[in-house]
């Protein structure tokens, strides 16, 4: 008599600990809420469309914080009837919604610099070097306060590279003002607008492209599906393998299911399930594990009978 059953390891939540980072999501807010508004007067009164571009950037900062906030804490909220893996994947939904946002600010102020470019006008430098100074000082804290946590998690990674953006900005109006005042050059202010929307853009599409397809149940990029693969069916006993999964639950959280083939007659197989648990945690960081087990008469009767698929 064939039999099967499944085996579910679930002891870690993912291959590196979540660090809290409330306080630096209420500090960035808090920081960039008030420079928002310094930076947009002193754009008026000097005239600059990089400052200008610069404090709206910062601003759809300020709501790309607030969603990644949300979405921390939204992914500490216990499973229900409804959700039964709670609201984890909120996490990748912000550093998309971060990535897009960032995306799009960029492109806007690529256009709105190719325009003023057609048509350079003067501004105040020194103005220009004070504040965008202070944005550097601002954002550069910000983004630091994320560092620890930015090559692990999409949400703070996407939080992070927003802070690191509007410093890398800043920098770009200091350059730029610095540059007026010493040759006059106008048309320096749009081109450097132009350059630094460029370089963000180049460094934000690998977040974009990233979350999205963890959106659509993408195997994370970190996991190779041929060596997870290769190495469940080098298990003692085990013949062959179907239904293998592998997605994202949350940015930090690696889900696998898999139904594994023996050889032989039904028993006990708690020591392979453990010795695969252990080398999907170990070896992959997948630690949210299901795996079926069937034997070969069993997976022969599933086959003709189709009651399972890819």
């Amino acid at each position: 008599m064939s039999r099967h059953h499944a085996h579910h390891d679930h002891s870690d939540h993912g291959h590196h600990a979540p660090r809290d980072f409330g306080r630096a999501f209420a500090l960035g807010i808090a920081l960039n809420t008030g420079f928002v508004v310094v930076e947009a007067f002193y754009g008026w009164q000097a005239g600059s469309l990089a400052l200008l571009a610069d404090a709206g950037h910062n601003l759809s900062d300020v709501a790309g914080l607030l969603i990644a906030w949300a979405a921390l804490a939204a992914g500490r909220l216990k499973p229900t009837e409804r959700h039964t893996y709670g609201l984890r994947r909120g996490s990748i939904l912000a550093g998309f919604i971060n990535a897009a946002v960032l995306l799009l600010a960029m492109g806007s102020l690529a256009w709105e610099a190719a325009l003023r470019l057609q048509n350079p006008a003067p501004v105040a430098g020194m103005t220009m070097i004070v504040v965008a100074g202070i944005g550097v000082a601002i954002n550069g804290l910000t983004a630091m306060l994320f560092i620890g946590g930015h090559k692990h998690d999409l949400n703070i990674r996407g939080a992070f590279l927003h802070m690191a953006a509007d410093a890398l900005v800043s920098l770009g109006v200091v350059v730029t003002g610095a540059l007026y005042l010493w040759q006059g050059w106008a048309w320096v202010d749009p081109v450097a607008s132009i350059a630094i929307a460029l370089v963000i853009i180049a460094g934000t599409w690998s977040l974009f492209r990233q979350s999205l397809s963890l959106l659509f149940d993408g195997v994370p990029v970190h996991i190779e599906l041929g060596e997870v693969r290769a190495a469940l069916l080098a298990l003692p006993n085990v013949t062959a393998l179907h239904d293998l999964h592998v997605w994202a639950l949350a940015s930090m959280e690696t889900a696998l299911t898999a139904h594994l083939v023996l050889h032989g007659s039904a028993g006990s197989h708690d020591g392979l399930l453990r010795e695969a648990a252990l080398l999907l945690r170990e070896r992959f960081g997948i630690a949210h594990v299901t795996l079926q087990v069937e034997t070969e008469a069993y997976e022969e009767l599933c086959a003709r009978d189709a009651c399972s698929g890819e």
